[in-house]
């Protein structure tokens, strides 16, 4: 942490929760952390997220976010928030990084189908799946299976509720609401950036328009392009803004002074990391014209059809051809582990261009 802000007492300390499936020593000079975080930079499915679609699949451009730059984004928005409230920068960093490592190929138009093709093993989660990359799939350490994350890492990442029933850390909670920031935000840069959204559709939101007029009273002489940009950073430096001294007030309104505090505090589509109410509606606002005019944009609601037809296409060849699996997932193949449930991991593991491959290679056509 750096020498200008100190770790509060009610964020995760070096050595919370940091005791691992299998033991290890200490490293001489990274705490256990930024161990966390070394591996999951290192591991095969954070670098085939540079290859995996945010909203537009990976081929349409080379300038539209991937699941791994909206990662990184997450990680440095979340970061700023984290040293602003004293919290664990490299906790939080690490759980920016690996949030998204379950996802699979084509964004949430390949998590769906996944879902719709495991009913018997429980749908398909990308959180869950994170889970099963972190602690089981990846495959680097000849100790064990996984990355041996700390549990404060893996508690982190259990985003739809922890196994022992507690509340999430701070550190997680940023990392939740800094994920909503970065994907709104730059979801909006490319819906304008490809031509999906204008200027006059996106000027009926409130938060749009305060962020217009200020970057325009500022920048007056600069042209269109760099005024949405810088209009872009002014909406998220808002948001961060707010999520601070916002959960400023919740800390001390809720007498929060322990770590045991934050994750013993319970209340009812309440957390102590968020938006203020007046923010929190233009958020909301936003998200829903972005899923009605872009999410739901007749040109993306085609592209996800057709990723939709393209993962049960894999989904039904791999169920009928298991030995066109790679030979390391044949090999997994168990009573316990069967068969449908090595399949998803196969497919949630490809990146987009993959999966394309194999489908052009089962229809000997490029469709």
């Amino acid at each position: 942490m750096s020498a200008n802000f100190s770790v509060k007492p009610y964020a995760v300390q070096e050595g919370d929760f940091a005791n691992r499936e299998y033991p290890q020593p200490p490293h001489p000079y990274r705490n256990d952390f930024q161990r966390d975080r070394d591996r999951v930079v290192h591991s095969k499915a954070f670098r085939r997220l540079e290859y995996k679609t945010q909203v537009f699949v990976n081929h349409l451009g080379d300038s539209y976010r991937t699941r791994l730059t909206h990662s990184i984004e997450v990680s440095q928005i979340a970061r700023t928030v984290a040293r602003s409230l004293g919290l664990n920068e490299d906790l939080t960093e690490t759980i920016a990084l690996a949030h998204d490592l379950g996802h699979p190929p084509f964004g949430h138009a390949g998590e769906r189908a996944l879902h719709q093709l495991m009913p018997a093993h429980g749908g398909f989660d990308h959180n869950e799946q994170t889970i099963r990359v972190v602690t089981i799939l990846e495959e680097r350490y000849p100790e064990f299976k996984g990355l041996n994350l700390t549990e404060a890492t893996l508690m982190g990442l259990h985003k739809h509720g922890r196994p022992d029933g507690r509340g999430h850390s701070l550190e997680s909670q940023v990392v939740d609401l800094c994920d909503e920031i970065a994907y709104n935000n730059h979801d909006l840069d490319d819906g304008i950036d490809g031509g999906y959204l204008t200027l006059e559709e996106i000027g009926a939101l409130k938060i749009w328009q305060r962020a217009w007029s200020a970057t325009r009273r500022q920048y007056p002489e600069s042209e269109m392009k760099i005024a949405i940009r810088s209009a872009i950073r002014w909406l998220i430096n808002y948001m961060v803004t707010d999520i601070i001294e916002q959960t400023e007030k919740n800390l001390a309104g809720e007498n929060i002074k322990t770590l045991e505090d934050v994750l013993n505090f319970k209340k009812p589509g309440r957390q102590l990391v968020e938006f203020s109410p007046e923010v929190d509606g233009e958020v909301k606002e936003l998200k829903k014209f972005l899923f009605q005019k872009l999410y739901r944009h007749p040109d993306v609601v085609t592209m996800n059809v057709r990723a939709e037809e393209i993962i049960k296409r894999l989904f039904d060849f791999f169920g009928e051809n298991q030995t066109a699996l790679p030979g390391e997932f044949q090999n997994r193949i168990t009573a316990d582990n069967p068969l449908r449930r090595v399949v998803c991991d196969f497919i949630a593991g490809m990146t987009d261009r993959y999966a394309l491959m194999w489908n052009k290679k089962i229809l000997g056509v490029d469709t």
